[in-house]
């Protein structure tokens, strides 16, 4: 009826330093992409397309990370690591759905820069208002009914062994090394479900950007090829981080790797890339750094007002 999440415990004299590493990561991670997430809804001057997935990304990656880093912050500070197993779907549960969604939202943040560098003058008519509350809606819901299936799937398995999860979240492949009697079958749905939620918006992302690249190569501006190049290689940046992360944990066999290499990879992508998400975008994009600039300003002479 229950588990035990292991997480840190074979390092007991490091709880504490733990516990204050991921707080501050934590709240690094809430303020960051809180401040890009409340800047570019209150900035006129970012009601872009751009920056409206921007924003969806922000807020995606707070519910992310929101999801696995209180309960560790707990476990680390309290020592009491159990949870029953309906939590434990739960968070699976919110975790498969939210990475999906990450998955496709980078996928189609790659689709806006490549019409707007490849095709610019088509740009407004082809990312609208409305395609983009599509794709953003599409990006949000598309997996849920996936991966709440495939979570009743790996919980209507039987445990009936070992009840110590050596992971710090409720993640597919240890949960599945727990389970008794055969898992093939719920392997290969982990593994098209991989495939499909996973490996192919990572191939549209690398196709969009083959495109992008070619396009930029072309262009005869020194200034030009430095902006696009600039606006690229942050998405890149954290495309690389969160899908390289992800295809090795989803995609890798069930008696390959270790609990110590799943753990790393799964800092990774649960926890590395929404960190780095805005100091990658606030300060290597201008727009941000101006509306940043601007925030005082505008609070000081509301106040004066």
């Amino acid at each position: 009826m229950e588990f035990v999440l292991l997480d840190f415990a074979d390092v007991p004299h490091l709880q504490r330093f733990l516990f204050g590493l991921f707080l501050l990561i934590y709240i690094i991670i809430l303020m960051g992409n809180g401040i890009i997430f409340l800047i570019i809804k209150l900035d006129s001057g970012l009601q872009t397309p751009m920056y409206f997935f921007l924003g969806n990304f922000s807020l995606l990656e707070i519910c992310y990370v929101s999801v696995t880093l209180p309960r560790m912050l707990t476990s680390l500070w309290t020592q009491r690591r159990k949870i029953s197993l309906v939590a434990c779907a739960t968070q699976m549960c919110f975790i498969l759905i939210l990475g999906a969604t990450e998955c496709f939202l980078l996928a189609v943040m790659a689709y806006d820069r490549y019409v707007a560098i490849c095709s610019p003058l088509h740009y407004p008519l082809v990312m609208n208002y409305k395609v983009c509350i599509q794709l953003v809606a599409g990006s949000w819901i598309s997996g849920i009914p996936v991966q709440i299936g495939q979570t009743g799937q790996i919980f209507s398995l039987p445990f009936c062994g070992s009840n110590l999860i050596n992971h710090f979240f409720c993640d597919v492949p240890p949960i599945l090394k727990l389970a008794c009697g055969d898992t093939f079958l719920n392997e290969m749905l982990v593994f098209t479900v991989a495939v499909l939620f996973v490996l192919v918006p990572f191939l549209l992302i690398l196709v969009s950007y083959g495109k992008i690249i070619s396009t930029i190569l072309k262009l005869p501006s020194a200034t030009s090829l430095g902006k696009a190049f600039s606006t690229c290689s942050s998405h890149l940046m954290v495309a690389a981080l969160f899908f390289g992360s992800g295809l090795v944990t989803y995609l890798r066999p069930k008696t390959q790797g270790s609990a110590g290499t799943d753990k790393v990879l799964s800092l990774f992508y649960t926890i590395v890339t929404p960190v780095f998400n805005p100091m990658i975008y606030s300060l290597r994009n201008k727009d941000v750094m101006m509306a940043l600039r601007k925030w005082p300003c505008k609070y000081l002479s509301s106040l004066k007002k």
